[in-house]
């Protein structure tokens, strides 16, 4: 649970409404009625309207400044976001208009204090603006008002939800020397590795006695018993955040992800944060880029703080406002698994995966496109949707004869995709897979 406080404040600008002028209209209209007609009471009816109108027109609101306190908290529902307003400022009554996931569901009149709290379902996760308010007040009896003072917004990093992977491809060099998984090089914790003379640095209680009887040559020669070291694996995960498509292709390049299903950055940060979430519950390292101008990155960690890091960012990481294309290649240390994750429309990520894949990185491609839905297209558009594709299955092929690893995200045995992966790496390099 974690809360996030948004102050704003801003000086007030006051014109009359016309509620001053209907007040003093009003009271004139009452006044000359009542002297037609003879009728004191209607006069008397008038005259309070008309003082009350004079009043407020001789005694405008003093220059002051209105406040917004907007504060978002997770609730136990996933994805479900609850949001508090607190107003202050000198005035009778604030008139707000609440704005919840981007769409405005309503105004509230209230005064200094707690104005209303809001529960807000987001439909997407990463960043969203999960509740905005603007606010405007108001002073003797509307007979001034002030224009729009602000536009308070609180931004919420909504968490994906996590796929947790039983078997992850791994590198074909480990480097580690703490971790989950059998290396190449003698150390402890291993399996079996062979029988060797002793030499100085061993430990005598890794000197194995029936080996020694049976095998020495010479007396007082000793020969002990060496293991392989269990390593850890080094994770570079790199989300492409140039393109955010959802499901419905008729959405694609509007930027209404109201309606258009998951897009492809919900299941990019999905698979970033699964796959980081089962290569840390392992022990390995793992390290985080966005392929954006100006992207977050997290250098290479690991353990249950590291996680929480790779959470956060991943959560705040979100679409490229301007598509400008990445040009910095991101470092990877020797001997990583990098997974890159886009729809690969673009070139540049698979020209990423394709450079690290040459310079001798195991690289897999995780493709984060959504299942297309193709309703509502009309025969341009659906044409134009194929070639596209295409294009796409171009890409994707490439990878493949460059011997990358391509798994789709949004098929619904993505998890049971990469343990394939994982066992042809086996296969390949003759080495376990993360189990």
């Amino acid at each position: 649970m974690t809360e996030d406080r948004r102050v704003q404040s801003a000086p007030l600008r006051w014109y009359r409404t016309p509620v001053l002028a209907c007040a003093l209209a009003g009271g004139v209209l009452l006044a000359g009625a009542g002297l037609v007609l003879g009728r004191p009471d209607v006069i008397a009816t008038g005259l309070p309207l008309a003082l009350a109108g004079v009043w407020a027109l001789l005694r405008p609101p003093r220059a002051g400044s209105v406040g917004v306190a907007l504060s978002v908290d997770a609730e136990a529902d996933p994805g479900t976001v609850a949001g508090r307003v607190d107003v202050s400022g000198a005035a009778e009554w604030f008139q707000l208009v609440i704005d919840q996931g981007g769409d405005r569901t309503g105004a509230v009149e209230t005064t200094a204090g707690t104005a209303a709290t809001t529960r807000t379902r987001l439909l997407h996760s990463g960043p969203a603006e999960a509740l905005a308010v603007t606010a405007r007040t108001l002073h003797a009896d509307a007979c001034w008002a002030s224009a729009a003072a602000l536009r308070a917004d609180a931004i919420w990093n909504a968490a994906p939800r996590v796929r947790p992977a039983a078997e992850l491809p791994l590198s074909p060099r480990l480097l580690g020397l703490h971790g989950g998984h059998e290396g190449r090089r003698g150390g402890t914790g291993g399996d079996f590795r062979d029988i060797h003379p002793f030499a100085p640095g061993d430990e005598l209680r890794r000197v194995d006695w029936r080996a020694t009887a049976r095998m020495a040559r010479r007396p007082g020669d000793l020969l002990v018993r060496r293991t392989n070291a269990l390593s850890d694996s080094a994770v570079v995960i790199a989300l492409d955040a140039a393109d955010d498509l959802g499901a419905v292709v008729a959405t694609w390049g509007s930027g209404a992800t109201a309606r258009s299903g998951p897009t492809s950055m919900d299941l990019g940060r999905e698979a970033a944060l699964s796959v980081a979430t089962s290569a840390i519950g392992d022990g390995d390292r793992v390290a985080f880029h966005a392929l954006t101008p100006g992207g977050r990155s997290l250098r290479s960690g690991s353990g249950a703080r590291h996680l929480e890091r790779l959470r956060g960012v991943i959560a705040g990481t979100g679409p490229d406002g301007d598509g400008t294309r990445f040009r910095r290649t991101p470092p990877v240390p020797p001997g990583s698994i990098v997974f890159v994750l886009s729809t690969f429309f673009d070139g540049a990520a698979a020209d990423l995966a394709l450079r690290w894949s040459a310079g001798g990185q195991s690289v897999v491609a995780v493709d984060v496109l959504p299942q297309p839905q193709t309703d509502r297209l009309t025969p341009a558009q659906n044409l134009a949707m194929r070639t596209l594709l295409l294009e796409r299955t171009g890409v994707l092929q490439d990878l493949r004869g460059a011997g990358v690893e391509v798994v789709s995200w949004a098929a619904d045995d993505a998890v049971t995709e990469l343990r394939v992966a994982a066992r042809r790496a086996r296969r390949t390099h003759g080495r376990g897979a993360r189990q």
